[in-house]
């Protein structure tokens, strides 16, 4: 295992990140406080509990991940894109580092990135309501596991597109619409049938309501559930890289 090529990627990658670091804190913190006023104080108001849980305190869980699916799909393919583009991945394939190291470093990086913001937002999230944390290590260990599937996913993102531009395509056309329609900011149990039906094809259901359970023991999905569904979307993210890498998909395009 060459951990200094590991930590060489990593620490690159994690030095872009540090250069604009105040800004990359404080957008998190403003957008949580506007989600608190607008959801929290002017919505959150005008309903009951749901599962036994403040509306303010409920949504907490949906704007962390929200956040980490943003921020680990920008980083990860970001991160293996700029390479491609200005064509120093020619130095990166030719070091001496397997692909499952040189894609550990990238995605390393990008998880620290979005587990950093995911946590400043629910420190945020403490000046705003009250807020107690069930299982705080399974907490820690699911958002995790969920950082590192959807760095993975934007790792193939970065591969895949031909330009900048289509880096946005797949986060703000299909992520971001999955995650508004996964149960983020209400329970799925309050849809009609059948779009409740529906609503359980989306895999972005199962991510939050596993990290939702985490917090307050209960969820509209079964954790057990939840946690099959994550493992199976970072098991076709891992096969997916393996392919790339196996076939060099893209790598030297």
């Amino acid at each position: 295992m060459n951990w200094r090529g590991v930590w060489a990627i990593y620490k690159f990658e994690m030095h872009r990140f540090k250069r604009t670091l105040w800004t990359g804190l404080a957008v998190p913190v403003i957008t949580t406080s506007l989600y608190f006023i607008v959801f929290g104080a002017a919505i959150g108001g005008q309903m009951n509990e749901i599962g036994g849980v403040p509306y303010g305190a409920f949504i907490v869980p949906g704007l962390m991940l929200l956040s980490v699916f943003t921020e680990a799909i920008f980083n990860a393919s970001f991160g293996i894109h700029m390479p491609r583009f200005t064509g120093t991945i020619y130095e990166i394939l030719s070091a001496p580092l397997s692909a499952f190291e040189t894609v550990l470093g990238y995605v390393g990086a990008a998880a620290t990135k979005a587990m950093i913001v995911a946590l400043v937002i629910l420190a945020t999230a403490h000046l705003f309501v009250p807020l107690s944390i069930m299982h705080p290590g399974l907490m820690l260990l699911y958002l995790m596991l969920v950082a590192l599937s959807f760095c993975m996913f934007g790792f193939i993102i970065g591969v895949w597109a031909k330009g900048f531009e289509q880096l946005q395509v797949i986060p703000l056309l299909i992520v971001t619409p999955l995650t508004f329609l996964g149960g983020a900011f209400y329970s799925i149990d309050m849809l009609p049938e059948p779009w409740r039906s529906i609503t359980l094809f989306n895999p972005v259901v199962y991510l939050i309501n596993g990290f939702r359970w985490t917090f307050f023991g209960t969820a509209d999905v079964a954790f057990g559930t939840a946690l099959g569904a994550t493992c199976a979307f970072a098991l076709a993210c891992l096969v997916g890289i393996w392919w790339i890498f196996r076939t060099g998909y893209r790598l030297k395009a």
